[in-house]
């Protein structure tokens, strides 16, 4: 697990002139809204945490998948990578990659610059991942350089992954380390980030753009950093510059005002309608507001982010006040205080009285969704019962609750008797995905589904922090 040792002092909300009931109606909005799962979160003003709250059974020493909200520490290795002259943002992508020059005719692809990929403006007009690699499975930016784009670089946005991608490469192969290796010394661990893990490809490099396991508070450290233009405990880590190219708009990405995906795109941050941010699918947030000198980090299973952040402008933008106005107080903090400490995802009723576990194996039925999982084996336990999931070789053996959580080294499991069915419930405590599964013991069958899927269909004994790889 790797609880990260905090490098963040605690304060109230009143004691920075935050209003205690404003972050209190945030949350009671969150746990409202029909399409959220919030899982923790994390708020910062003038550097300290002022609120902080996991919902149970996820905690704060566990990391979360933050899908691309890796882009934005994607985008500061890069940082660390220019300031040390390993590389220049006016660098050809190509330049880094001269074995594969001679395949690449299209000029172009030719003249993409590393401020390019960062900006998501290689001059593609959508998404190229999928056919990059069904050009060249084993090297995503030969695949991608060989797709000529169809505007010139800069002039045009798409959320792209390959260009994380490139960008994540260049520095891997500048650096001559892992992504992770070369941020330890860097940045992980001036800012108190412990344990991390970051998803590789069959290369063994890591994705960039997806794929980082890290704490909730090392989203809000990375924010705080960014806050604070790049200085951290009296060291300028990154160049304060970086820091507001960074979070500037560099290309337009639509024009609707209620959108907080249309305000412009920096280098691996999206412009907000406040302030700037990364993210990730699923609600995976680190939110900068500058103007009022906070941080907002958050994890959760949404399939309504921008519900998430409508939310956060509605009731926490009110909750901040200024020097010469003061907000809340000692009453209303320790209430938030409690509140904070009894988050909880509510477990799944124990439903039709207790009935006995006996052993069985389940079968996949027509109307199962996810194919890599092959068998399910029940055993009754003394705290409830034991699932074990197959798939082909692999085993995960998932302990369940009726009523109540139970936390393994992987996953976070309930259970509870329907009319003719046994229903479990399993977290896959490091990601935001929760399985659905409904066991049928008079057809010996088994159904499932995601309440949000996996990206790329991953499988189930994949769905946690991989190890730390070492260069």
């Amino acid at each position: 697990m790797g609880r990260m040792h905090s490098s963040l002092p605690r304060s109230t909300p009143s004691a920075h002139s935050v209003d205690a009931q404003g972050i209190a109606a945030f949350i009671e909005a969150l746990e409202a809204a029909p399409n959220i799962e919030p899982h923790s979160l994390m708020l910062l003003r003038h550097g300290h945490v002022l609120a902080e709250g996991w919902w149970s059974p996820y905690s704060p020493d566990r990391v979360h998948l933050l899908y691309s909200l890796s882009k934005s520490f994607t985008s500061t290795a890069v940082a660390f990578a220019v300031e040390e002259g390993l590389l220049s943002l006016d660098d050809t992508v190509l330049s880094h990659f001269p074995e594969i020059d001679a395949d690449i005719g299209d000029p172009r692809s030719r003249s993409m610059l590393v401020r390019h990929v960062l900006a998501m403006s290689s001059g593609h007009r959508e998404d190229t991942l999928d056919r990059a690699l069904a050009i060249d499975q084993d090297n995503l930016v030969r695949g991608f350089l060989l797709l000529p784009p169809d505007e010139e670089p800069g002039a045009v946005f798409a959320y792209n992954q390959p260009c994380t991608y490139a960008a994540a490469l260049i520095v891997q192969r500048a650096s001559g380390q892992s992504l992770v290796d070369y941020l330890r010394p860097r940045l992980l661990d001036p800012l108190g980030i412990g344990d991390v893990g970051w998803t590789t490809d069959a290369s063994g490099h890591e994705l960039g753009f997806s794929g980082l396991h890290a704490a909730t508070e090392a989203i809000a450290a990375l924010g705080q950093l960014y806050l604070q233009r790049g200085m951290w405990n009296g060291t300028q880590l990154i160049p304060a510059g970086w820091v507001d190219e960074a979070t500037r708009a560099h290309i337009s990405n639509g024009s609707n005002p209620a959108s907080d995906w249309e305000q412009g795109y920096g280098f691996q941050f999206w412009i907000a309608r406040h302030g700037y941010r990364g993210d990730g699918a699923y609600g995976q947030f680190c939110v900068v507001l500058p103007a009022h000198d906070v941080v907002l980090a958050m994890t959760g299973q949404s399939d309504d982010m921008q519900g998430v952040l409508n939310l956060a402008w509605e009731h926490l933008l009110p909750a901040f006040g200024t020097q010469n106005e003061f907000r809340g107080n000692s009453m209303t903090d320790a209430t938030l205080a409690a509140q904070l400490a009894s988050l909880a995802l509510p477990a799944l009723e124990t439903g039709q009285g207790d009935r006995p576990v006996t052993s069985h194996t389940f079968s996949p039925s027509s109307a199962d969704t996810y194919p890599s999982l092959t068998s399910i084996h029940l055993r009754a336990s003394d705290t409830g019962l034991v699932l074990t999931l197959v798939e082909d070789e692999n085993h995960i053996e998932v302990p369940a609750g009726f009523g109540e959580w139970l936390t393994s080294e992987a996953t976070s499991a309930s259970a509870g008797w329907g009319s003719k069915h046994l229903a479990v419930d399993v977290i896959f405590i490091e990601t935001p995905h929760r399985l659905h599964i409904r066991l049928d013991s008079e057809t010996s069958t088994f159904e499932t589904r995601w309440e949000t899927e996996p990206l790329h269909a991953p499988p189930l004994v994949s769905l946690r922090k991989p190890q730390e790889p070492r260069s």
